[in-house]
């Protein structure tokens, strides 16, 4: 099931399906047709990862011609990068934490100001086993700044940590194609 994200904040959803062995090969999202959708829109886009860690952009430069559409990627694994790095204000991060609706949405913003990207889109959020910075493992949060708005979307994911990293990386595939689809 795929989370509806909501006009004025995040929304709660859960994916429900388990991925495969090898999250390369995932059949259901195709990074080939976001690369693509990118390059006809004539559109880039920029990658902000906290838990998945490089998954995400490596999922796109998997894709030949990728260096096309693909500005780059920053992994802010720390708290203190996702300031620094990218942006996020520190007395969000410290109220918060790293785990939240607003980090993943300026996690965002701070990556596609900084790469120069039409699209920034970020994952934060803890893979497990155990629960980490107040949040239960499995808790995701994914930010998407456009060209006109900024939003995030709120994940519950069920699985080990390979399983919830994959389905992080397939969810905020497709909240980038669902924008590139619907902006």
């Amino acid at each position: 099931m795929r989370p509806e994200p909501g006009a004025s904040g995040p929304t709660s959803g859960v994916v429900a399906p388990e991925p495969p062995a090898d999250p390369a090969e995932d059949p259901r999202i195709d990074p080939q047709g976001v690369v693509e959708a990118l390059r006809m829109g004539g559109e880039t886009v920029a990658l902000a990862e906290s838990l998945t860690g490089g998954l995400l952009t490596g999922r796109l430069v998997d894709v030949a011609g990728a260096s096309d559409v693909v500005r780059g990627g920053i992994v802010a694994y720390a708290t203190d990068l996702k300031a620094s790095l990218l942006g996020v204000d520190a007395d969000l991060l410290a109220r918060a934490g790293p785990v939240d609706a607003g980090v993943a949405e300026q996690m965002a913003t701070g990556v596609r100001d900084r790469l120069g990207a039409t699209y920034g889109l970020a994952t934060t959020g803890v893979a497990g086993p155990g629960p980490a910075d107040g949040a239960e493992a499995g808790t995701v949060f994914l930010g998407i700044a456009t060209p006109s708005a900024t939003e995030s979307v709120a994940l519950r994911l069920d699985g080990d940590r390979s399983q919830v990293r994959a389905l992080a990386v397939e969810s905020a595939l497709e909240l980038l194609m669902r924008h590139l689809i619907d902006d």
